[in-house]
């Protein structure tokens, strides 16, 4: 039986996603990957979830890539015999957590260096501890960032703030990530845990369809025109109208109560 490298919990609608291998500082080793990526699998096949909260054991978010076992260990030929295949794929996780058509939103309590970095870039939403760094670490490893750093950082902060950090492989604190909009809040550190339950529970106590299709809104708004987004937008409301969540969310206005949302 494989170790837990990855735990999964699901309390009151929210999926909790913990990086645990603490003495490696959280790096990812093969049976890591499979498991985070098992882990967004199983949370995108249960209704029960709203949303998706991905954090680390101390003192570390995610160190990246384990560099024994990846990059100097038996893994190694594995890995460079997929990449070199005539179609290779995009990293599997990577993929399932893009993918996910839940809000996900990363509590980083530490360091989140080269993929773990990525890993943050993954999710919709970042909240750092006082602790926690960033820093795209590829360069210094004679190598290119995967779809986190490449595709999604310079969405977030920029094309040119994007290939400074990716060029030069310079690690940032909380503060300047904040400053930058990598982040979108710094709390201390035992608080972070606290915040970002908070901001899921926020999250997942609204009306479920209505969540996946604006993060499917959000998506769409990268790369369609004003017409298409619209166009979209339009045939959703049409599907959206027709729930039993709309019309819980209309009632309890007039009634002045809390809504009760069912996912239907």
């Amino acid at each position: 039986m494989s170790q837990e490298l990855v735990r999964f919990e699901v309390r009151d609608h929210v999926a909790e996603v913990t990086l645990s291998r603490p003495e490696q500082r959280n790096a990812l080793n093969p049976e890591a990957y499979r498991q985070l990526e098992a882990a967004f699998t199983t949370a995108q096949a249960d209704p029960e979830v709203r949303c998706v909260l991905v954090t680390g054991v101390d003192p570390a978010f995610c160190s990246g890539d384990d560099v024994k076992e990846i990059m100097a260990g038996p893994a190694r030929d594995r890995t460079v015999e997929s990449l070199r295949q005539v179609r290779p794929r995009a990293t599997p996780a990577a993929i399932r957590i893009l993918e996910c058509d839940r809000p996900v939103i990363a509590a980083v309590n530490g360091a989140a260096v080269g993929w773990g970095m990525d890993l943050t870039l993954f999710c919709d939403i970042r909240i750092a501890s006082e602790r926690a760094k960033f820093g795209e670490l590829f360069i210094k490893r004679g190598l290119v960032s995967d779809i986190g750093g490449l595709y999604r950082l310079p969405r977030i902060v920029g094309p040119a703030k994007a290939a400074e950090l990716l060029f030069t492989g310079d690690v940032i604190d909380a503060k300047e990530a904040e400053r930058i909009g990598l982040v979108s809040q710094v709390v201390p550190h035992e608080s972070l845990l606290p915040t970002a339950r908070a901001l899921a529970g926020r999250i997942a106590a609204n009306p479920p369809l209505a969540l996946r299709y604006m993060k499917e809104g959000l998506r769409r708004s990268l790369s369609e025109t004003p017409q298409e987004l619209g166009a979209w937008v339009s045939q959703t409301l049409g599907i959206l109208f027709q729930t039993e969540d709309h019309r819980e969310g209309v009632r309890s206005f007039l009634e002045k109560r809390a809504p009760e949302f069912k996912g239907r």
